[in-house]
C-alpha cells in the first residue's frame, strides 16, 4: 500500500487551486509529489505542477463536504470554492460569488488549455470529466444562471447513471433553453429528453470530445 503523503505534503496539496489544481511549494516538497504520482509537471513553459487525479481524491477527503454538497445542504464558508449545483439551502450569494465564479470559470480555462493536448480552451477537459456535475455547475453559474434556491426557481445539476451526463433540470422550457445554450457555448452538449414517468422535460448535457 503506498504510504500516506507527509504533513508538509498535505498541507501543499490541501492548498491546490480547487478547480485547476495548481500547485506551490518548494521544488522538493513538489518533486515528491510527482514521484508518489500526486502530481504532474506540466511540459510547457511556465512548467507549473498540478494534482493528478489521485492527488485530488487525497485533497478532496477533506473537502468532499464543502465541494460537493448533498442537495439541500448549503456549504460551509470554509474559503474553498463550491460550484452552486442548486437546491442548497441558504447558499452564499455575498458581494465577493461574482468575483470567485469569475475566477473560478477562468482557472477551468487555464486547465483546458494546459492539460488539452491541443491547448484548446474550448472543449471540456479530463477534470471536468471525472467532475462532471461541479463542471456544469460551474459553466451555468459563470455564464450569469441562477441555481435553484428554497425560495427561487433556478437549475438543479444532478449525477445520471449515464457516463459522462449530467441531468440539467429548471423551472420551465425558457429556463432549459438557456441553460442548453450556457452549457454549448462552454463546450458541452445538451439535449432536452422527457422522463417516462412523470413527463418533467430535463437537459441531458455531456462534454464534447471534438
Amino acid at each position: 500500500m503506498t504510504r500516506p503523503p507527509t504533513a508538509a505534503q498535505r498541507r501543499v496539496i490541501d492548498a491546490a487551486d480547487p478547480v485547476t489544481g495548481r500547485l506551490r511549494g518548494t521544488q522538493a516538497q513538489l518533486a515528491a509529489l510527482v514521484k508518489r504520482g500526486l502530481a504532474f509537471r506540466h511540459p510547457r513553459p511556465p512548467h507549473d505542477h498540478f494534482l493528478t487525479p489521485a492527488g485530488h481524491r487525497i485533497r478532496e477527503e477533506e473537502t468532499a463536504a464543502v465541494s460537493a454538497p448533498e442537495p439541500g445542504r448549503a456549504p460551509a464558508r470554509t474559503g474553498v470554492f463550491a460550484a452552486r449545483v442548486g437546491g442548497e439551502e441558504d447558499p452564499y450569494d455575498g458581494p465577493g460569488r461574482v468575483r470567485e465564479v469569475h475566477s473560478a470559470w477562468q482557472g477551468l480555462l487555464e486547465l483546458r488549455r494546459m492539460t488539452n493536448p491541443d491547448g484548446s480552451v474550448e472543449r471540456p477537459c479530463d477534470w471536468e470529466r471525472a467532475h462532471l456535475v461541479r463542471a456544469a455547475a460551474l459553466a451555468l453559474e459563470a455564464a450569469g444562471l441562477r441555481p435553484a434556491a428554497p425560495d427561487a426557481d433556478g437549475y438543479r445539476v444532478r449525477e445520471t447513471p449515464q457516463p459522462e451526463a449530467v441531468a440539467v433540470h429548471g423551472p420551465d422550457a425558457a429556463a432549459l433553453r438557456a441553460c442548453a445554450a450556457a452549457l454549448e457555448r462552454a463546450g458541452w452538449q445538451a439535449g432536452e429528453y422527457t422522463e417516462p414517468r412523470t413527463r418533467v422535460r430535463y437537459l441531458l448535457a455531456s462534454p464534447r470530445r471534438v
